[in-house]
């Protein structure tokens, strides 16, 4: 039997066959170039028949050296793109035909119907893809774009090899011997995140993080020394969101000879390099043995290919994999894998959010298969039902308030992604709206530079907030209330000459990051407030101020003692999680379509890892577990 390719080509008429002048992968992607202008600006329905035959993305493109010349075609594209669209930089991709523009408005760029788009494909005979330009500069996402576009020549190698091993040995009808999955990391515990999928035909990684609070190194990776694991045998890596229990040990991998695909969606790319990256940052600056370097975070960009929501992709010769939306931060996804075409399908919720939130649509219950589900449980236990995102708004308010009239300062601890966006459109909207006084709100830490990234994809943002982005030109991250700190020097007249104001800063757990130093220098006054939004890992110096420690020891060595007297004001608030509460999670599981025949319970402590196996077993009748780190579950 040939390959896919010669498989493909036999389908295709002589005459056009005859115009191809290459075909190759980009991943799961087919690529057909051809010499022929006819063929390529008019050879769409027969693109969509091998399409519809194969069940493959095929694309067309123009052979590159029929193109037209880079400065012709530049001005082309620039004439022909209307100036509201606000038109940036513009880059071509030469070894594959494809240029890519940076606007601020994509539907004005790419016209009614992709009206524009043809144009420039006719005028030019460059495939145009349009990007969305950040509201707000992000130099992160600048960088990225940069490793991607000088790095071409590798990518287009690399794509190619991917979609070797994808369709090696191809046939229309790939089934699996058997199925298991081995817990590395993340069983019953909360911290670093990673499961092994194993199949007759592959071998994938989903997620691996570290533990920010563990306070011995034993406990804050994946268990990676496995006997089942071996990194030369590892198919492709899956991320399922950028938070670093989840993605944190990923350039490691390729520190130690990885060169695999690794899937996630474009804000997970960009926000998990930009966290990833501040984790050394931190550890430099603590004199902490760094795990990795900026070399390793630019590795895993270079192999990253990202897919979109509910769009399909051939991974490994046996698996399918869809990213859906989890509810939980900006691209965060939950992983559907369909299993040797159509034998077994396994959703991994990663984290999720069965609640829609002030920036987030709620996590998608409905699925094509379903047989398997590895869930979450981070507040699996019967009392962890927080208050309402209502409720811990009204709170916010009035502890916000309270400390701005005794001329106060308030502190709030956020994770670089996620509750801290939403707690920033929370602020602007109540600022806006008169509920609390208009001051500045400083932003230190990776905050502002998510909040960038944020801004480069609105298509993940809730329905609400995109109405206002892309109907009303109203965007609430472009306020001028939120100011950025970047330097000791903006810290230090924030804390000493600013008079009443709100600081949000990394990291959310208080394990290191500015953070712990606004606290050092605001905890003693008591018209200061600390506002707690996020979980607070075992071991923090959150967890600690959470369960009422007055005294803090900030010690630097055993001759160095540094007491801090805690007489700030503080409050934890769960209500604005991103994690289902017990009731969300249940509820999660009973809407669940189809029906799965087994959960699997993970990513929460101990105890609640294994009440809420053992109540879904009693209310949904429906077979449950809860493994242990370096147990396997067969599945087929």
């Amino acid at each position: 039997m040939g390959t896919i390719l010669d498989e493909l080509l036999k389908e295709i008429p002589e005459k056009e066959r005859a115009t191809i002048t290459d075909s190759e992968f980009e991943g799961a992607n087919i690529v057909l170039y051809t010499k022929d202008e006819y063929f390529f600006m008019n050879g769409q329905q027969l693109i969509r028949d091998l399409v519809n035959n194969f069940k493959k993305r095929i694309e067309l493109r123009m052979d590159p050296s029929k193109v037209m010349e880079l400065e012709d075609a530049e001005k082309a594209i620039r004439e022909l793109i209307p100036a509201e669209a606000g038109i940036g930089i513009v880059t071509f991709d030469i070894q594959r035909s494809r240029v890519i523009v940076e606007v601020e408005k994509p539907g004005v760029a790419i016209g009614k119907a992709g009206d524009i788009l043809k144009e420039i494909k006719s005028k030019t005979k460059w495939t145009p893809q349009i990007r969305r330009k950040p509201s707000i500069r992000s130099k992160l996402i600048e960088n990225i774009r940069h490793v991607l576009y000088e790095n071409n020549d590798y990518r287009k190698k690399f794509l190619d090899r991917v979609g070797k091993r994808i369709y090696g040995g191809w046939k229309r009808d790939r089934k699996s011997d058997w199925i298991r999955v081995s817990f590395l990391g993340g069983a019953r515990e909360v911290g670093r995140s990673c499961i092994l999928l194993q199949t007759s035909e592959s071998r994938v990684l989903m997620d691996c993080g570290v533990n920010v609070a563990a306070q011995d190194d034993k406990d804050a990776y994946p268990i990676l020394e496995a006997p089942e694991f071996d990194i030369n045998d590892i198919d492709a890596i899956i991320v399922s969101h950028a938070h670093l229990d989840h993605i944190g040990l990923v350039p490691y991998l390729y520190k130690f000879g990885y060169k695999g695909p690794c899937y996630m969606t474009s804000p997970t790319r960009d926000v998990g390099a930009l966290l990833c990256l501040d984790y050394v940052s931190i550890a430099q600056k603590e004199n902490k043995k760094e795990l990795y370097t900026a070399t390793e975070v630019k590795e895993m960009v270079k192999h990253t290919i990202c897919l979109s929501f509910d769009e399909v992709s051939d991974i490994t010769p046996d698996l399918r994999l869809t990213f859906y939306n989890s509810g939980h931060t900006l691209g965060a996804s939950m992983v559907h894998l369909n299993i040797g075409n159509g034998q077994h399908n396994l959703l991994y919720t990663g984290d999720m959010n069965y609640e829609r939130s002030n920036l987030l649509a709620a996590a998608v219950t409905k699925f094509p298969r379903l047989e398997t589900v590895i869930i979450e449980s981070t507040y699996g236990s019967k009392d962890d039902v927080p208050e309402t995102r209502v409720d811990a708004e009204n709170i916010v308010v009035d502890i916000v308030k309270r400390t701005l009239e005794r001329k106060g300062k308030v502190l709030m601890p956020v994770l670089g992604v996620g509750r801290s966006q939403e707690v920033l459109l929370i602020l602007e909207r109540q600022m806006r709206e008169g509920g609390i006084p208009k001051v500045p709100i400083f932003i230190h830490g990776s905050v502002w530079d998510v909040v960038a990234i944020h801004t480069a994809y609105p298509d993940y943002f809730n329905s609400q907030i995109k109405r206002a982005i892309f109907h009303n030109d109203e965007n609430p991250f472009t306020s001028d209330v939120f100011k950025n700190i970047t330097s000791q020097k903006e810290m230090k007249a924030v804390i000493e000459d600013t008079g009443p104001c709100i600081i949000v800063a990394t990291s959310g757990m208080m394990v290191g990051g500015p953070s712990v130093e606004y606290f050092k220098a605001l905890a003693e006054s008591d018209r200061n407030s600390l506002i707690l939004t996020c979980y607070q890992g075992e071991g923090s110096l959150g967890r600690r101020l959470e369960n009422g420690d007055k005294q803090i020891n900030m010690a630097y060595g055993a001759n160095r003692p540094d007491i801090i007297n805690v007489n700030m004001e503080i409050r934890s608030i769960h209500g604005f999680t991103g994690h289902s509460d017990y009731n969300q999670l249940n509820n999660f599981c009973r809407r669940l379509e189809p029906r799965p025949k087994k959960i699997i319970v993970m990513h929460g402590e101990k105890s609640k890892t294994l009440e809420f196996a053992s109540n879904l077993h009693k209310t949904l009748k429906i077979e449950t577990a809860a493994p242990k780190n370096l147990e396997a579950i067969r599945l087929r």
